[in-house]
């Protein structure tokens, strides 16, 4: 491995000359060949236009970086990675709606306006601050593997000792249309049919598909037309979103999902039991019997959503919360617990330091998240230890600035996907931090007949070794890679937030806190400021790393500075480049104008979103 040297204590600009002089070195010996001459115009076809000597325009105020400023209002805001789905929960809020209402009208909008990363096929996680009570409260509405499901089945379905990505062996309970239910019997105002006419209206009438949308449905359907991808029946998705020529829409082609209005109105009259109960259910059941698959009536009558109390953690005086349960929420509080002990003001933005420090704090958290995180309803997850400040100044003793960890292992406890992110406030002073998803692209590739929505593949995140804590089980909850974020300071709630996007998300949400606390930048250049991506860390499902000794990829997005990117290579760390994973994020923050509340919203400048208060 290549070793230099990072002088911890000097500012960033004058870290490991040593380093610097090799890479110089390096670069004299490489040559200096000149690059081709960048395009002069966008290729026609071309989904992107790329010219790395050409940056964005000059902005007067805020962040060199930023794309945008924050959008201000008094009396309530939304964040979404569709404008229509932001408009319509600002609609829902105006009509009187409470958060939890505009929360399930967005997310029953972005079923039919981003099928990429939701949809009632999928399951759903919220935090919610609760004016009334003062708290954040947490929300859990993940479904379980069909209890018909053996674990003998899925070993003979495995692939290279995991479950394979596609088909019904990977489909679980959808959770989301219950999670839904139960928060609006205990936050809703408006009448849960009034919830729905955004959403159907939309699928009704069509919508223009955003570029980002139609560049993911048509990778997908590539996905599900290829020859031995598992996937028992392709029939019913081809004819939902491939459009006229099978492949998927194009951007600004409008289009139209009338089965899944007819299953939305189906819900609107009948609540919850009309997916669970009804004749939905009774096709769920029809349609899997047909193609071969496990999920049944009784597994979807089963199914209930739960409240849970969400953990927590102070980082430099602001408590970050995130949920337990079966999901990755801690992995993001491991973090910040090892990074409080650097001082990453000190070490400097964008410095190769600060990414350095930030991704071997990620590397430590996510050998714990492939080795404890679980169901805690099967397995006894030792939460309240990884998430303690004794343990992570103990994983915090290993990192080394000058060099890279290895090998790296998950502490000694005593005796991939694509998901929706959206933020949304009220009047009354009520923020709801949701997400919701069907895990892989689109999901399992499976459409029930005449329902319009495909069901996740959320269990293929299951283990298949014996004494592990996520090993597969009839009835079980995978582990989940979907967590909304939330943080408050003293006894008011601050940020709604969350950065989606598969293993991403707890480093996401990470590097908007530490941007924010250690770096004091607003809440839209904290999303828009470059990120990291480290990949390779083990995993919980059977894909592990075949060499501990391995450090991953750290991929970095093009805006982090050359000379950070040199020195990160000088000490060993593989750069990659920037491939799209870098996660997409919405906030609302709450903040108090003297007795006035006033909200500020901010959306991701990598999605098709936008940010709206009022």
């Amino acid at each position: 491995m290549r070793r230099r040297t990072f002088i911890a204590t000097l500012p960033a600009v004058a870290l490991a000359p040593a380093m610097a002089n090799a890479q110089r070195a390096k670069d004299a010996a490489a040559g200096s060949a000149a690059p081709p001459a960048p395009a002069k115009a966008w290729p026609a076809g071309e989904d992107k236009y790329l010219r790395p000597d050409v940056h964005a325009g000059d902005r007067p105020v805020g962040a060199s970086f930023a794309s945008r400023t924050a959008a201000y209002g008094l009396n309530g805001a939304a964040g979404t990675a569709h404008p229509l789905a932001t408009q319509a929960g600002i609609d829902i809020l105006k009509r009187g709606g409470s958060a939890v209402d505009a929360a399930i009208a967005i997310n029953a909008c972005l079923g039919v306006l981003e099928p990429t990363a939701s949809g009632i096929g999928g399951d759903v996680y919220a935090m919610i601050w609760d004016p009334a009570t003062r708290k954040v409260v947490g929300l859990a509405g993940s479904g379980a593997s069909p209890k018909g499901l053996s674990l003998e089945t899925v070993r003979k379905r495995a692939v290279n000792g995991a479950l394979p990505p596609l088909g019904a062996i990977t489909v679980s309970v959808p959770g989301a249309v219950d999670g839904w239910w139960t928060m609006h019997k205990r936050y809703g105002k408006l009448p849960w049919a009034q919830l729905f006419e955004p959403a159907i209206a939309l699928a009704e009438a069509g919508a223009p598909v955003p570029d980002m949308i139609a560049y993911y449905i048509r990778r997908s359907m590539a996905s599900f037309a290829r020859r031995g991808n598992g996937v028992e029946e392709t029939a019913n998705a081809i004819a939902t979103w491939g459009m006229a020529d099978g492949k998927g829409p194009k951007a600004g082609q409008v289009f139209r999902n009338p089965d899944l209005a007819r299953t939305y109105r189906a819900i609107a009259a009948g609540g919850r039991d009309a997916f669970y109960a009804g004749d939905i259910a009774s096709r769920i059941d029809a349609y899997f019997r047909r193609i071969g698959g496990w999920l049944r009536k009784e597994d979807l009558a089963a199914h209930r959503s739960e409240w849970i109390e969400p953990s927590r953690t102070d980082y430099r005086g602001t408590t970050v919360h995130a949920l337990g349960a079966n999901t990755q929420g801690i992995a993001t509080l491991q973090m910040l617990n090892i990074l409080e002990r650097f001082d990453l003001a000190g070490a400097g933005f964008q410095s190769p330091l600060s990414i350095h420090l930030q991704a071997e704090a990620k590397r430590l958290a996510y050998e714990d998240r492939a080795r404890f995180y679980a169901d805690p309803h099967f397995s006894k997850v030792p939460v309240e230890w990884l998430i303690s400040k004794d343990y992570a100044a103990e994983r915090a003793k290993l990192i080394r600035p000058d060099r890279i960890l290895t090998p790296v292992y998950p502490g000694q406890a005593p005796s991939r996907g694509d998901t929706t992110y959206f933020s949304c406030a009220d009047a009354s002073g009520m923020m709801v931090s949701m997400i919701q998803s069907n895990f892989r692209g689109m999901g399992s590739g499976l459409v029930a007949d005449g329902l319009g929505f495909m069901f996740q593949d959320r269990g293929q995140l299951f283990s298949l070794k014996d004494g592990h804590p996520n090993i597969y089980a009839p009835g079980k909850r995978p582990f989940q890679t979907i967590i909304p974020g939330f943080a408050t300071r003293g006894d008011d709630p601050w940020m709604s937030f969350g950065v989606m996007g598969g293993d991403m998300q707890p480093q996401g949400q990470a590097q908007i806190i530490v941007n924010r606390v250690d770096y004091g930048l607003e809440i839209q250049s904290a999303g828009d400021a470059p990120r990291w991506h480290h990949e390779g860390s083990s995993q919980s499902m059977g894909e592990d790393a075949p060499d501990l000794a391995a450090t991953g990829l750290l991929r970095l997005e093009s805006g982090v500075p050359a000379e950070t990117r040199k020195r990160l290579a000088a000490i060993g760390w593989t750069i990659g480049e920037p491939d799209g994973g870098f996660g997409r994020y919405q906030c609302v923050e709450h903040r108090m104008d003297g007795p006035t509340r006033v909200y500020a919203a901010a959306s991701e400048m990598r999605a098709d979103g936008c940010a709206l208060a009022y």
